[in-house]
């Protein structure tokens, strides 16, 4: 069983118009709702992929309840989400048709109390212990421990089980530094974390700090990954038009399945890059165009070396 953490839960609204502009009324066309926030969208993608997925992370409020209604019904996928009192949060998409471009609007998430918090930890460590791999995945919610993440890395790691983290800022500083396996930032993420825009300086230094190996998403540009075993370099044959929301966490459930198959770092990368463009090709994040996936699998290219970062 994969378990994916999202402690940011939300509630993920996509509208489509035909054109946005500024200052105007628009006439939406469609209206898609989805369980959202990172790692559930990782999730159903891995379960797409024949995983079995636990998800868990915190639901609330009127939101809370129609997400996880919406989550019963996702194969493959089981809620473990701990209750909370306060209304999980809604993210809204516009995509605009004309330009594919889409305009994101993200509510901060609810008030996290200490006991709901100490909750959590229980479920956590119980689920851990039967699970094959962990991904820790995007922002905190109000009141959740800046160094949250560092203390579920740690704890995925007391008991051998390999942990991903997806986060940024001082969660991401906090949660390097516990030495996870697998750290996947964008190229933002990685030159905050350690004030490098060159990509392949970057991830060394993000290794040095502690993790095991550096994955960064370059957008179109593909991963770049570096670990004690070598570096390579994986880049889709082409680019893609359509929504971006959610490739980075398909390249995640790439990264993870993998993983628990024991795939080379050269085979990994290439599903993480196929996935990650034919979920560019999807109306909504959480889901990938499959044959797109298996066309661009075949021809994505990966270039590196097998030799000490």
């Amino acid at each position: 069983m994969i378990l994916t953490v999202t402690l940011n839960t939300a509630l993920d609204i996509t509208y489509r118009v035909r054109a946005l502009r500024p200052h105007t009324a628009h006439r939406v066309t469609e209206v898609t709702e989805r369980p959202g926030g990172k790692g559930l969208n990782a999730a159903r993608v891995l379960a797409a992929l024949g995983h079995r997925v636990t998800a868990t992370g915190f639901a609330g409020g009127a939101t809370g309840r129609s997400l996880k209604d919406q989550l019963t019904h996702t194969p493959g996928v089981v809620d473990a989400l701990v209750p909370v009192a306060g209304s999980t949060r809604r993210t809204v998409a516009v995509v605009d048709e004309t330009t594919g471009d889409t305009t994101q609007l993200n509510e901060p998430g609810p008030v996290i109390a200490p006991a709901e918090w100490s909750a959590f930890l229980d479920t956590y460590t119980d689920l851990v212990r039967s699970a094959t791999a962990v991904a820790l995945c995007g922002s905190l919610p109000p009141g959740v421990p800046v160094g949250a993440y560092a203390q579920l890395v740690r704890t995925a790691r007391a008991m051998n089980v390999p942990v991903l983290l997806d986060t940024s800022g001082e969660p991401l500083r906090r949660g390097v530094a516990a030495r996870p396996d697998i750290v996947k930032p964008n190229a933002d993420e990685l030159a905050e974390l350690t004030g490098s825009h060159e990509p392949l300086q970057a991830t060394r230094d993000a290794r040095r700090r502690g993790a095991h190996t550096v994955v960064a998403s370059l957008g179109a540009e593909g991963l770049l990954a570096v670990n004690a075993e070598g570096r390579w370099r994986a880049v889709p044959p082409r680019r893609l038009p359509g929504n971006p929301t959610g490739a980075g966490d398909s390249a995640v459930a790439g990264l993870l399945s993998g993983l628990v198959e024991h795939l080379p770092w050269p085979a990994r990368l290439a599903r993480a890059v196929a996935l990650s463009a034919a979920t560019v090709l999807a109306p909504v994040a959480g889901e990938f165009d499959l044959p797109a996936y298996e066309e661009l699998l075949d021809r994505v290219a990966v270039t590196g070396e097998a030799t000490a970062a």
